[in-house]
């Protein structure tokens, strides 16, 4: 059986720097499970790290589709699976890092996504409905049929929206039914689960300080040029939290201190929301950084510990 690290949490909380110092203890390679970094030129939006930032350590997944190619779990997978072969190949341990729980739950358990790409006319009608009474509609013909998909994909997700909507339509059976009985299947891999938190209040400074950064860093002017390449709002790209509130100030839809309040209140919202997806998810290591007074290194011994446990790293003394 092959090994797997993840390590995931909260936006903001801190796993990037992490991610390495723990990729270099056990000799992996970092695949990212972000649904933005994969866009090249999306960079200040997207918290990327850079490339004078990975310490050596191969990441993967960033930087390898244009915004205006669609990302979704089935490119995901696809290309999580291509990588982690080279990783393998190589002798190194993928780490799967980055906060989309969809996407490593999908990655860990090798959870079937049907496509249904021979059956378009359906999906195009709720395209069209959505671009001319707005995606708030989908989602309550989503809510109509599968409440329990509705609360957990937000109304603006319209991607996912439609996919909850065509996969009733097709089979007749509630995406949200189909999606607890595939995260029941048991996984591949060797793995430990880590998820890395914070408390709240902290949690919430950090994001609001990491969001007054990217606006230091230039992400006004990184929309202004993804629009000048014919980026629209329509694109799943341009969807990503910071790029659709900026888009509305650029063109005139709001102010820039409304667009930056909504940057900092989504993004609050949406960490409350990984970390109750977090908490749902079964054989996972919580990692409070409170508990190990923020010491990194206290933390990388506990995860060394439960790594040699599971089988994935030979019983050796950490070094930093």
């Amino acid at each position: 059986m092959r090994s797997l690290i993840v390590l995931t949490g909260p936006t903001a909380v801190g796993k990037t720097a992490l991610s390495i110092e723990l990729a270099k203890m056990a000799g992996g390679e970092i695949l990212s499970a972000d649904s933005m970094q994969v866009y090249r030129g999306m960079d200040i939006g997207s918290a990327k790290i850079r490339p004078q930032e990975m310490q050596g350590v191969p990441h993967h997944l960033i930087d390898v589709l244009d915004p205006d190619q669609d990302f979704n779990v089935v490119v995901f997978q696809k290309l999580c699976r291509q990588a982690m072969e080279g990783i393998y190949e190589r002798g190194h341990i993928p780490v799967l890092t980055g906060g989309t729980g969809f996407y490593i739950q999908a990655l860990l358990r090798d959870i079937d996504f049907t496509e249904n790409e021979e059956n378009t006319d359906y999906r195009k009608h709720l395209e069209q409905l959505a671009a001319v009474k707005g995606p708030q509609i989908l989602h309550e013909m989503l809510a109509a049929v599968d409440p329990a998909a509705a609360e957990a994909i937000h109304a603006h997700n319209i991607k996912r929206v439609i996919r909850a909507l065509e996969f009733y339509h097709l089979t007749g059976e509630k995406i949200s039914v189909h999606n607890k009985r595939e995260a029941e299947r048991k996984s591949p891999y060797r793995y430990c689960y880590f998820v890395l938190n914070d408390d709240r209040e902290k949690l919430y400074r950090r994001i609001e300080e990491r969001v007054d950064k990217m606006l230091e860093e230039g992400l006004v002017e990184e929309v202004r040029r993804l629009t000048a390449r014919g980026c629209r709002r329509d694109m799943v790209s341009m969807q990503g939290l910071g790029y659709k509130e900026i888009l509305d100030y650029l063109e005139g839809e709001t102010t820039f201190t409304e667009a930056v309040y909504r940057i900092k209140r989504d993004t609050r919202h949406f960490a409350k929301r990984q970390l109750t997806w977090f908490r749902r998810e079964k054989d996972v290591i919580w990692i409070n950084k409170p508990d190990f007074g923020y010491d990194d290194r206290k933390i990388l011994e506990v995860m060394q510990r439960h790594l040699q446990a599971a089988g994935i790293l030979s019983s050796m003394p950490f070094s930093s």
